[in-house]
């Protein structure tokens, strides 16, 4: 089947590439950001293509929308596969695009597939999401959590699922050690029919900065291990929230490229904050 040309064809876009939840170059989260002059998306197929090109975790598209509308741009994001119902380290990445253009200042509402959701950039550097808290319920299939235990080749001390929107497994193992040094077997955790799998520990040492650690695989959607997962906070926040007593707190997520995400639990309701640089700007011949 061949797919028309997104009316852009033939013009030059701009594609940012920002490193999210870091405030320095080469760390983070990449996200892919274009955003478009249009007052509709073009068509999936090719959003789906330049996500596939770019080729990293996620690549978000925004446009603007009309002053009347609930939200001030229309967000989506897609993996090298597949939309993505939900990310965080993009829409920060979107936001902080918008900030450094002038194209948008203070709190944006963004449009998308999992409801309204906003951000806000202070004059720090910093940008706070405000994203819903996902719903955790305890696994009580032995057999998927022993199937899950095999892959990450680890000893699982608690498991949960997270959801409606992300719909991931929260796995604790023993300590801070044990998530550092995981070497999953990604086709067997691609078997698996979730998003992915949040892998976390308490801190070995909270003096360090962050009180608890993890990491996040996502071979289903394309991503073998996402660097720095927003989203994942999620539902880290409530989990640890509940086991520290506090509803403050700071996750180190212990990928090759590393990020600290500031969480704030408030109900139904769970604050994102962190930092973004971009790292390149260029043209997309569309």
């Amino acid at each position: 089947m061949v797919h028309p040309p997104p009316a852009a064809y033939g013009r030059l876009m701009r594609i940012r590439i920002v490193d999210a939840f870091t405030d320095r170059p080469f760390a983070g989260n990449p996200a892919g950001v274009v955003l478009l002059d249009t007052d509709a998306f073009p068509d999936d197929h090719w959003l789906q293509q330049v996500a596939a090109e770019v080729n990293l975790a996620e690549t978000a598209f925004a446009h603007p929308l009309p002053r009347a509308a609930e939200a001030d741009w229309a967000l989506r994001w897609f993996t090298p596969v597949t939309e993505a119902p939900m990310c965080g380290h993009a829409t920060l990445a979107t936001t902080h695009v918008l900030k450094a253009t002038g194209a948008a200042t203070g709190t944006v509402r963004f449009a998308t597939l999992s409801g309204v959701l906003s951000a806000t950039a202070d004059d720090g550097g910093s940008i706070t999401l405000d994203f819903p808290t996902a719903t955790l319920t305890e696994l009580r299939v032995p057999e998927k959590t022993a199937e899950v235990g095999a892959a990450l080749g680890a000893r699982i001390v608690a498991a949960q699922h997270a959801g409606p929107l992300i719909d991931d497994l929260l796995i604790e193992v023993a300590d801070e050690k044990t998530v550092r040094a995981l070497t999953p077997d990604l086709a067997a955790l691609q078997r698996i029919s979730h998003r992915g799998i949040i892998v976390t520990a308490a801190a070995e040492d909270p003096g360090r900065g962050y009180d608890f650690v993890s990491r996040m695989f996502a071979p289903g959607v394309g991503i073998d291990e996402d660097p720095v997962t927003g989203s994942a906070h999620t539902a880290l926040a409530p989990y640890w929230s509940a086991r520290f007593g506090r509803d403050e707190l700071t996750g180190l997520q212990a990928s090759a490229r590393t990020g600290l995400v500031r969480t704030a639990l408030r109900g139904d309701r769970t604050l994102l904050t962190g930092g973004a640089v971009t790292v390149i700007d260029g043209e997309l011949l569309t």
